[in-house]
């Protein structure tokens, strides 16, 4: 049964250098620093590459980031994969745990991620299982 950890988080992107593209797409890059609070206490860092169109609310990104912190008392890092896209104004985003990707005591680990923005105020709810007999093969 998935356990769940929530709380809040603050994030700073930071452009790199964009893409330049030969027919005018809206293509850039960003570094990603957040500082979680709550069930998951920690750091991360990471990468996002995005892609905007002529239609104002509509792009889409990916991005990857490193977790390191403490999850419901469990130390150790792991990484995680979003996709997201903005249809004419209608997000949709997927953000999962990279298989085999937990280390220390969050070895095992798997779930998926979502985001809530309001206020200007970023939160999460990790959705999460954690395999203790799990080892590499």
């Amino acid at each position: 049964m998935p356990k769940r950890a929530k709380g809040t988080f603050e994030v700073k992107l930071n452009p790199q250098p964009a893409y330049n593209t030969a027919d005018g797409a809206l293509l850039g890059r960003m570094s990603i620093d957040k500082q979680f609070h709550g069930d998951l206490a920690g750091t991360s860092k990471g990468e996002m590459l995005t892609a905007g169109s002529s239609v104002k609310s509509s792009a889409g990104y990916v991005a990857v980031e490193r977790v390191t912190g403490t999850l419901n008392g469990k130390t150790g890092s792991f990484s995680l994969q979003h996709s997201g896209t903005m249809n004419r104004g209608a997000p949709q985003l997927t953000i999962n745990v990279v298989a085999d990707s937990g280390t220390g005591q969050l070895e095992g680990l798997t779930g998926t991620m979502t985001i809530d923005i309001a206020a200007g105020k970023h939160s999460y709810l990790f959705e999460y299982t954690l395999d203790t007999g799990s080892s590499a093969l």
